[in-house]
C-alpha cells in the first residue's frame, strides 16, 4: 500500500525527488537513506517494502513506499504514474532492482534465465521507458542504471548475471544519446562487491553438475578472503554524481573494482592486438 502521501510535509522547493527501485536492502536502501538525510524526497519501491518501515517513520512525509515488481511492464508504468502523482515530478531515477543468478552456464534452466533477464534487464528497460515522458516534459532528470563492474567481461559461474548487465550497459549508452537533446542525463553505475545481501537473499542458484566441482572449488578459494565494503560508502559518491552539472556517463564504484576493471580493459586490449593482423586481413 502507498504510505505517507502528504506532499506538503518536508517538501522544500530545492529538494530533489528520487524514484528508487529495489530500495529495501543493499545499495538501494543506503541510497534511500542518504537522499533523505540530505533533505531530498524519495519514492522507494521493492517487491517487499516492509524493511523500509523504520525509515518511513523517521522521515514522515519525505519517504513514500509501495510494492513494485519491475518485471511486470504494466505495473511499472502504473507505478511511475503513481510516483509522479506523489510529489509532482521525478528528478533522479535509480534502476537498482535486480538479483544474482549463480551457476555454470550449462546448468541454467530456461525458466531461470528468463526470470533473471525479466528483472535485471527488462525491468530496467520498462522503468526507463516509463519515466522518459515525464523527464522529457520537465526538460530535466537523471537516470542512474545500476550495472556491475563485471559487465564488460564474462566470468565463470556468473555469466548470465554479466550478460544481463552487459545488455543494460549497451541499452543505456544508446538511451543516453537519445535523451541528451531533452536535457536528461544517464549514468551507468558499475559497483564492485558490496555487503548488500545479493549473495544470500538476492541469489538464485542452479542445480550443480559434478563436472564443475573442481572449478567451483577454485572459485571458492579465490573469493575466500574477500571482504565487501558497506554500501553506505557508495551512497555519498552517487549523490555527488547527481549534483554534477556534467556527470560521467559511466562510473565504477569501489577502489578495488576500479583496479579490476582497468586490468580487464588492459587484457582485452592485449587480446585485440594479438589478433590485429587477422582482423585486417578480413577486410
Amino acid at each position: 500500500m502507498l504510505t505517507n502521501t502528504n506532499t506538503n510535509t518536508n517538501s522544500s522547493a530545492g529538494s530533489r525527488v528520487w524514484f528508487i527501485t529495489g530500495a529495501s536492502r543493499g545499495l538501494g536502501r543506503a541510497l534511500t537513506r542518504a537522499a533523505l538525510a540530505g533533505g531530498d524526497r524519495v519514492i522507494a519501491t521493492a517487491r517487499d517494502v516492509s524493511p523500509l518501515a523504520p525509515l518511513t517513520a523517521e522521515y514522515e512525509g519525505a519517504l513514500v513506499t509501495f510494492s513494485l515488481d519491475v518485471s511486470d511492464r504494466a505495473a511499472v508504468f502504473a507505478g511511475v504514474e503513481r510516483a509522479v502523482a506523489v510529489f509532482g515530478r521525478l528528478d533522479v531515477v535509480v534502476n537498482n532492482a535486480g538479483g544474482l543468478l549463480f551457476g555454470m552456464t550449462e546448468e541454467v534452466t530456461e525458466a531461470q534465465a528468463r526470470a533473471h533477464f525479466d528483472t535485471n534487464f527488462f525491468g530496467a528497460l520498462w522503468v526507463s521507458q516509463a519515466v522518459v515522458p515525464q523527464l522529457r516534459e520537465q526538460g530535466s532528470g537523471h537516470l542512474l542504471q545500476m550495472s556491475s563492474m563485471g559487465s564488460g567481461s564474462g566470468f565463470a559461474s556468473v555469466a548470465l548475471y554479466g550478460a544481463g548487465k552487459a545488455a543494460l550497459d549497451s541499452m543505456s549508452e544508446g538511451l543516453a544519446m537519445e535523451l541528451e537533446p531533452f536535457g536528461i542525463k544517464v549514468t551507468i553505475l558499475q559497483p564492485g562487491g558490496y555487503a548488500t545481501g545479493l549473495f544470500t537473499q538476492g541469489t538464485t542458484a542452479t542445480a550443480e553438475r559434478e563436472e564443475y566441482a573442481q572449478l567451483r572449488a577454485k572459485l571458492a578459494a579465490m573469493w575466500a578472503d574477500t571482504v565487501d565494503p558497506n554500501p553506505e560508502e557508495a551512497a555519498p559518491v552517487i549523490r555527488e554524481v547527481v549534483a554534477m552539472e556534467r556527470p560521467p556517463n559511466r562510473l565504477v564504484l569501489g577502489g578495488l573494482a576500479y583496479d579490476q576493471v582497468c586490468q580487464m580493459a588492459e587484457a582485452r586490449s592485449e587480446e585485440l592486438a594479438r589478433g590485429e593482423a587477422m582482423s585486417r586481413r578480413a577486410g
